[in-house]
């Protein structure tokens, strides 16, 4: 019987790329950095490459079962219909477990860097962390994929809490079931909140499935992992990053379901429209996909009402895939200091921004997919509430709906 797989490590250092760090700094694809901007860059990154301490661990479970909404892994039930669907597509014969952390000391010394009033550096630095955990995701991906060509499995595209139909709150045990190692300890201390927020925030939890059918892929573009992954020098790569054009029938299915032209918006068409052209950023890339911004500003419940901004930023795949949500995220603005003067904040500044960071609703989903949500309406300035924060994205997502569906009409 094969052994099970068991990885863990430190890495000297981490090669994150610029147009990642660059998208997550809520620049355009394809900007390059100058001025002030490009200083405060290579200093996250000098920083970093010096006091920085990555790491990264796997697991291959001992027990692995699927049921139309639940993923079974060492015996702990995990409701997440979405991975379920996934998995069982690709007829996954097993899943790994995964944690990677950039470490405490970039956190730290941000949170040294706020007190010092310097936002600038803060946010540049709290940006490069992030740059990290999602390369370290992506390495470790490509080193199961070295593991599983030589067992002639394939790696699936991972998920963690937080993404599309699977609750942040299952955290915890994700994170009891990575800490049962069997022959090595985890390289760095982790923790986890009962909101499910990771202590380090700049930590991340994930599951990869694991399929011995790899001629079921083939057809299942999606379950590619190839295409969503943008490790470059990988020698094992099956697929190019990004997607092929698929075929003229898949191209039809595909336009079938894009944006509901005459979709019912919880906002008055005119707030949207003017927010489209006030606040919204839409930059089309050379594959399709595209890459938008929203700058939100509003105020903070009590304390006087601060003014506070954050960006949203977000990345659709192409019209031809129905703009599926690849990418999200939600930050303060560079320069932004109201937020600190919400009560949450005030009460504990790592769980709240923890949380703003982490969620990602509807991740996965078409863009069409923000219709007909339900969500709780809380129109509160703050951030404070998770009532509030899937508001405002919901906000954001119809916007970018809206814009999109007035570039559909000029066709």
């Amino acid at each position: 019987m094969t052994e099970l797989l068991e990885l863990a490590g430190t890495l000297p250092q981490v090669d994150v790329l610029p147009e990642e760090y660059t998208r997550l700094l809520g620049y355009p694809r394809g900007h390059s950095l100058d001025g002030r901007a490009s200083e405060l860059a290579g200093q996250a990154r000098a920083w970093y490459a010096q006091h920085g301490r990555p790491w990264f661990y796997a697991r291959q479970a001992e027990s692995f079962a699927l049921t139309p909404a639940h993923v079974c892994i060492d015996d702990v039930p995990f409701t997440s219909p979405a991975l379920a669907a996934t998995l069982a597509e690709a007829e996954a014969d097993s899943a790994v477990l995964v944690a990677v952390g950039a470490g405490p000391e970039a956190e730290e010394t941000a949170r040294q860097l706020w007190a010092e009033e310097k936002p600038d550096e803060y946010f540049f630095l709290e940006m490069y962390a992030s740059a990290v955990v999602e390369h370290l995701t992506t390495i470790t991906g490509a080193r199961l994929c070295d593991w599983a060509e030589e067992h002639a499995m394939a790696v699936l595209p991972h998920s963690s809490p937080g993404y599309a139909e699977w609750d942040v709150a299952e955290q915890p045990h994700l994170l009891r079931l990575i800490r049962q190692t069997r022959h090595v300890p985890l390289p760095s201390l982790i923790d986890v909140l009962d909101s499910g927020m990771l202590r380090p925030r700049k930590s991340q939890l994930a599951v990869f499935g694991l399929t011995r059918h790899i001629g079921r892929l083939q057809p299942l573009t999606g379950l590619i992992p190839c295409e969503r992954c943008s490790f470059g020098p990988c020698a094992y790569r099956r697929a190019p990053y990004r997607r092929a054009p698929r075929s003229n029938a898949e191209q039809f299915a595909a336009r079938a379901a894009l944006l509901d032209e005459g979709a019912t918006y919880t906002v008055n068409r005119k707030a949207l429209e003017r927010w489209s052209k006030e606040r919204l950023t839409l930059h089309s890339r050379a594959d399709g996909s595209i890459d938008a911004t929203f700058r939100y500003d509003g105020t903070t419940c009590t304390n006087m009402g601060h003014p506070l901004a954050f960006l949203y930023s977000v990345a659709l795949g192409p019209r031809n895939e129905g703009y599926p949500i690849r990418e999200q995220r939600c930050e303060p603005a560079p320069g932004d200091c109201g937020h600190q003067h919400m009560c949450k904040y005030l009460e504990d500044p790592a769980d709240l921004m923890g949380a703003i960071v982490t969620e990602k609703p509807l991740h996965g989903e078409r863009l069409n997919a923000v219709i007909g949500w339900k969500r709780a309406s809380a129109a509160a300035g703050c951030y404070c509430e998770a009532e509030s924060r899937q508001h405002k994205w919901g906000l954001v997502l119809e916007t970018i709906h809206y814009a999109l569906v007035q570039k559909e009409r000029c066709r």
